[in-house]
């Protein structure tokens, strides 16, 4: 006995739009490609020109033979120093502004030219970051060429991409959550720090990725605030002057001459590594905070 035939049958309209559809999805599936193709290429490049340069003894040396041998390790830890110090001034005050704008500040003239004056910071320059760096904390407050007035000026260049993104996660969170607090006694701030902030954790620490992203590569800001070429040792404190991954890569690939081919890419390849590491150390506690969220 045959079947019965569907009773329910697609129409040419919905066979057009289940048509579009796929196409659509194929776009997106072929933009998605040309971005991600290009980035395996280059880390196929440098993991080929650069990988057989890693070893223990080029993470732990210090350059050698005028920067052309020996290891990056000074240049290592100057960078975990001026990230490090740029993500402890810059966290804390980008919450702040976060937390005011979001859950303190009305909706006012005044509120909504500080929103765009943020977001257009984002989008100045490195180079008027480091110019603004070495005028106000190498001048002006007489830090000197050091990893502090450096690490400031990381900081006020990152600053921006912290408050946006803790302002959008804290204006995420339901606010019945909110006035359930209220409507049992508590205040706003014990609101905020009982309620709110638990379940803003993981898209504040969303901000903290890009804000290490950017700091660790930049080269500019650095340059001019407390970078340099080269120091025999290890800073100590935030008035020392240090290397830096980022800079170190631009001089051994312009400025020193008789550099091995593979250098440059070994340095490269190892500044990504730290990103990764970064990134990754901050990704395992946003997806801890994101299993605490209450809906």
């Amino acid at each position: 006995m045959s079947a019965p035939a569907s009773s329910f049958r697609a129409t040419d309209r919905e066979l057009a739009s289940l048509g579009r559809q796929r196409l659509v999805r194929s776009f997106l599936l072929f933009m998605t490609a040309m971005l991600v193709l290009p980035v395996l290429g280059i880390l196929a490049v440098l993991i080929w020109q650069g990988g057989p340069g890693l070893s223990l003894e080029f993470f732990l040396d210090d350059p050698k033979k005028n920067m052309t041998a020996g290891g990056i390790f000074p240049a290592l830890v100057g960078t975990v120093w001026l990230t490090a110090v740029a993500l402890l001034l810059a966290f804390p005050l980008g919450v702040a502004a976060a937390i005011y704008l979001s859950e303190y500040a009305k909706d006012s003239l005044l509120t909504r030219t500080i929103n765009v004056a943020i977001v257009n910071l984002a989008g100045v320059p490195s180079i008027v970051h480091a110019l603004f760096g070495v005028g106000a904390f190498v001048h002006f407050m007489q830090f000197g060429q050091s990893i502090l007035a450096a690490s400031c000026t990381l900081a006020v260049m990152t600053l921006p991409v912290i408050i946006v993104a803790a302002r959008e996660s804290l204006q995420a969170v339901p606010q019945p959550f909110r006035e359930a607090c209220w409507s049992l006694g508590a205040t706003r701030w014990q609101t905020i720090w009982r309620v709110v902030l638990p379940n803003s954790g993981s898209g504040i620490l969303t901000g903290v990725i890009l804000c290490i992203s950017r700091a660790v590569g930049e080269t500019a800001p650095i340059m001019f605030t407390g970078a340099v070429l080269y120091v025999p040792f290890t800073p100590e404190g935030v008035l020392d002057q240090t290397m830096a991954l980022s800079l170190h890569l631009y001089n051994i690939s312009t400025a020193v001459s008789n550099v091995p081919p593979g250098l440059p890419f070994s340095v490269a390849l190892t500044l990504i590594g730290v990103v990764l590491l970064m990134n990754a150390t901050a990704i395992a506690f946003r997806m801890r905070l994101r299993g605490r969220k209450k809906w």
